[in-house]
């Protein structure tokens, strides 16, 4: 008797899995196995046996690809198999070569792989040309990945100069930026490898919509590829730095003539890429510089003329890219603010001495963003500026005079930046400027009385609110007054309450006096609810002492017995005393 249809079909599929797993698991061991021999293989010869090995599982894969039916179970198939050829052919000249031609070899190969599949040598399915092309982006994609450990020690080797400023010329390229870590072990051919794959990606991407990215990835390893070269040839210092200048000046050109070259797409991510280049490799640079006085002041000469020239070619040609100018724009300031600090201490200055040569770049930027049209150009010259008077300061800090008069540079600064039109705002920068100037000078003279501190904030900004009020009555008076009576009243109250002689509390209470008939008589809320508030406290400081007499000589059951009376003269009075309080809210609620 026969078994059902769905029987014969379970067994059919139970066979297919049982024969798909042997095979995928043998293949896979063999491969494995044949792989070993080859990278073990001491000779052309061994390598040769291997790669036949690896050839027919290569051949097999390619085959099982072809007659695939299931698109991406092909796809990954035929990837597989263009992995194995070009392990098979690289295996060979590995054998034979230096260890330091290892990836170069093995990355010919895995380009190899991709040509038919490109060119249209062979008459190759789609599943089966997407494996081979995969394929060669994988090989590709492991030898950059080997590349970068070399290039990431020629960008990053240089900041050990930070602790090194000034300690005198390394040997060559490979001495400077191996300060911390060493060199890796046949790494000479990194920069083929970077260069190779550059080209590779810049050749397969000649059209179509992923043209600007591949762009900007080609870019990236060409100066990846000049990052790590001077280090790779051991080239000589001053080489070294030349070279990253040339890298710097490069890049910086093709940010800005990016929109004039093969990718004028507004959207294009190659200027950006570009100029973000240019940006590392100049901070690059400058820590590369660190290492000699006269190669430090060359680089920081030469990087602020760069930026600057770009910065105003940018300015002239409105066919460039919009967005290199104001980044060269702060990189130019950035750079001689850097330039005038290594300036002074070329000089032997005293970093307050310096602080002031400092102010020289915030100064000239002012001056020329009030001479440019180009709105975004103008806003990152005065933000450039404005942030390089930060190491002024700092740099002034352990001398209060000299800070002092840093403060007041500042301020002048802001305050001819707010005379001009839409940058009136910087007249709130420029006052507090000046009023730190002050305070900061007071300090230096030793003042400690806090009037000194707060008068300076509280007369100007309570003529500021009387002028105010004057064109608009509707204003509040906690708007117009409250923060310039505050500022003086608060601070002199805990001065008077921590002072054990009479003057500051008097003057205190008469001042505060004088703020409450004020308020009362203009029928402002602000200054009468300041006043009588400090008034009060102030009197209840002065009258402490007594009234802790007065409580010490009476007897005992007296106090209880009065707050008893108040309570019950307040409870008999209760509806009265509503009412006096709801007309006291109603008459402070009239005053502005």
């Amino acid at each position: 008797m026969s078994s059902p249809p769905s029987a014969r079909r379970v067994s059919v599929k139970s066979v297919r899995v049982v024969a798909a797993v042997g095979a995928y698991g043998w293949g896979a061991w063999g491969v494995l196995a044949a792989g070993w021999l080859s990278w073990e293989a001491t000779g052309p010869s061994a390598a040769a046996r291997a790669a036949a090995l690896l050839f027919l599982a290569a051949a097999i894969a390619l085959g099982a690809a072809w007659h695939v039916p299931n698109v991406k179970a092909a796809t990954g198939i035929a990837l597989t198999g263009g992995l194995v050829v070009a392990a098979a052919i690289g295996g060979i000249p590995r054998s034979a070569l230096p260890e330091t031609w290892t990836v170069p070899g093995y990355l010919a190969c895995g380009i190899a792989v991709a040509v038919p599949a490109i060119l249209g040598i062979a008459r190759l399915p789609e599943p089966v040309r997407r494996g081979l092309v995969g394929a060669s982006v994988g090989v590709q994609a492991l030898a950059v990945a080997w590349a970068l450990s070399p290039a990431g020690v020629a960008l990053l080797g240089p900041v050990g100069w930070l602790g090194r400023v000034w300690s005198g010329a390394p040997a060559d390229a490979r001495d400077a930026v191996t300060l911390a870590d060493p060199w890796p072990a046949d790494a000479d051919t990194a920069p083929l490898v970077l260069a190779v794959v550059a080209m590779v990606l810049a050749w397969a991407f000649r059209g179509g919509p992923h043209r600007p990215l591949a762009l900007s990835g080609a870019l990236t390893l060409a100066w990846a590829t000049a990052l790590v070269l001077p280090a790779t040839l051991e080239l000589p210092y001053g080489a070294a730095l030349l070279a990253q200048g040339v890298t710097t000046a490069a890049t910086l050109a093709a940010a800005a003539y990016g929109r004039l070259g093969a990718t004028p797409e507004p959207a294009s991510p190659l200027p950006l890429t570009a100029l973000s280049l240019a940006l590392v490799t100049s901070v690059h640079l400058v820590l590369l510089s660190l290492a000699t006085e006269t190669a430090t002041l060359a680089v920081l000469t030469g990087l602020t003329a760069l930026f600057a020239a770009m910065a105003v070619a940018v300015a002239l040609t409105d066919r460039l890219a919009p967005i290199c100018g104001p980044v060269c724009a702060a990189a130019c300031t950035a750079y001689a603010a850097a330039l005038a600090c290594a300036t002074g201490a070329s000089l032997g200055w005293q970093p307050h001495h310096i602080a002031l040569l400092v102010l020289v770049v915030p100064a000239t930027a002012a001056l020329l963003a009030a001479r440019l049209k180009d709105a975004a150009l103008t806003a990152s010259v005065e933000v450039t500026g404005a942030v390089a008077g930060l190491p002024a300061m700092a740099l002034a800090i352990t001398d209060l005079p000299t800070l002092a008069l840093v403060l007041a540079l500042c301020g002048v600064i802001a305050a001819g930046t707010a005379v001009r039109p839409g940058r009136r705002q910087a007249g709130y920068a420029a006052a507090a400027l000046f009023l730190l100037a002050t305070w900061v000078r007071l300090a230096s003279w030793e003042v400690d009385v806090p009037e000194a501190y707060t008068l300076p904030v509280t007369v100007p900004a309570l003529v500021v609110g009387v002028v105010r009020r004057s064109r608009d009555a509707r204003v509040s008076s906690w708007t117009a007054y409250g923060a310039g009576l505050s500022v003086t009243l608060v601070p002199s109250l805990v001065a008077a309450w921590g002072d054990p002689d009479w003057p500051r509390p008097l003057l205190l209470g008469a001042a505060a006096l004088l703020v409450t008939l004020v308020g009362a008589w203009h029928r402002l809320q602000a200054p009468l609810l300041l006043g009588s508030t400090v008034l009060a406290l102030d009197a209840l400081h002065e009258l402490a002492p007594y009234i802790v007499q007065v409580a010490g000589a009476l007897p005992r059951w007296l106090p209880p017995a009065l707050a008893g009376l108040a309570l019950l003269a307040l409870g008999a009075t209760y509806e009265q005393r509503i009412r006096d309080a709801r007309r006291v809210r109603e008459v402070l609620g009239r005053m502005r």
